[in-house]
């Protein structure tokens, strides 16, 4: 996973024709001016949210986020939408989306499905601070977009949900033409599988095997720098997020069977269900430290059925509750700060 948002120059030129100035927004967001005149832009997580925050301000207009999401001209999609469109269904579009995204940025797109439904959420995985909304409602209307013009008519979601307090509702009801929800657990956009089960009019095999190739080719090499015991860790963190990742289930993401992943962490002196617990542990650390989630929140992230799962697992990792221990590293954190500042 890199640790850097690759930003296409698509967005300086959807900035424009949205009447926006770029180097307005840039300076807003506290951005180098000369940000889009790099030939290869990257920024972190918190400058990736301050420039789409800077969006929102400058333009104020509420619907920037689903305006961005919304490209028409296939000749100014990504190499991985491109993809995605050569697939064979909407659901094959998502899970190439999903896997080839940690090419680009340190994000995830999680599919669940539950009955007869599917839901896709966007995870920001070095996210210090909630994700801002415009960002949220551009990947939506991203998502949705693929997936009209892939199989050649509108796609609504079932439902979209919302974290944030309830705002424009008919804006957004508009665009999904469907139910939107507020003030819930998480972002979520919600269709129906028979949607997500639709074929594509736009499958191209030939030109997917043209395509495909390459970007697994990079995501290998950037595999290819970690440890297999890495690489395993790595992914659970991606998967972990109110769910127990299985062994399948990983070695599903790294394209090798059950039976060699086994023998190759074998060979590593590795056991999976140790690596599952050293995944958690740091996970449950970065989010103590870096968010302000509640310890319920923290504990459904990390796949434990209840708080009090998480509590005596913590109890065992630390030898402390989780409360206590994000209390003494806030003071800790602090103490340190004010001694810097008095040197």
């Amino acid at each position: 996973m890199t640790d850097r948002f690759r930003i296409s120059a698509v967005l300086l030129r959807r900035l424009e024709e949205l009447g926006l100035s770029p180097m307005v927004v840039l300076r807003h967001a506290g951005l180098p001016i000369g940000l889009f005149q790099q030939e290869k832009i990257l920024v972190s997580t918190e400058e990736m949210f301050a420039l789409y925050r800077a969006i929102f301000e400058v333009s104020g207009d509420p619907a920037i986020g689903l305006k961005l999401g919304t490209e028409e001209r296939i000749e100014r999609y990504s190499p991985i939408a491109i993809a995605a469109l050569y697939t064979r269904s909407f659901r094959d579009a998502l899970q190439r989306i999903a896997r080839y995204k940690q090419l680009t940025c340190p994000e995830e797109i999680k599919i669940a499905e539950r009955g007869d439904e599917c839901a896709v959420q966007f995870l920001w995985l070095l996210a210090d601070h909630p994700e801002p909304a415009t960002l949220v409602d551009a990947c939506f209307a991203g998502i949705v977009a693929i997936g009209g013009r892939g199989t050649g008519r509108t796609v609504h979601p079932k439902r979209v949900e919302f974290q944030r307090l309830e705002a424009h509702r008919g804006i957004y009801e508009s665009y999904f033409q469907c139910t939107v929800q507020f003030g819930t657990r998480h972002n979520v956009l919600v269709f129906d599988t028979a949607d997500v089960d639709r074929p594509f009019l736009t499958h191209n095999a030939e030109l997917l095997a043209l395509i495909a190739p390459q970007l697994e080719s990079e995501l290998t090499q950037q595999l290819a720098h970690k440890s297999l015991t890495e690489q395993v860790k790595s992914i659970l963190k991606k998967i972990l997020a109110g769910q127990r990742p299985t062994l399948q289930d990983v070695s599903r993401e790294l394209h090798l069977s059950t039976r060699t992943l086994q023998r190759r962490l074998t060979a590593e002196r590795a056991k999976f269900q140790q690596l599952m617990e050293e995944a958690r542990r740091e996970l449950a650390q970065h989010y103590l430290l870096h968010s302000s989630l509640e310890l319920n929140e923290t504990a459904y992230l990390l796949g434990y059925e209840d708080a009090n799962s998480f509590f005596r697992a913590f109890h065992r990792w630390e030898g402390t509750s989780p409360g206590e221990w994000r209390a003494m590293h806030a003071h800790r954190a602090s103490s340190n700060h004010a001694s810097a500042s008095v040197a």
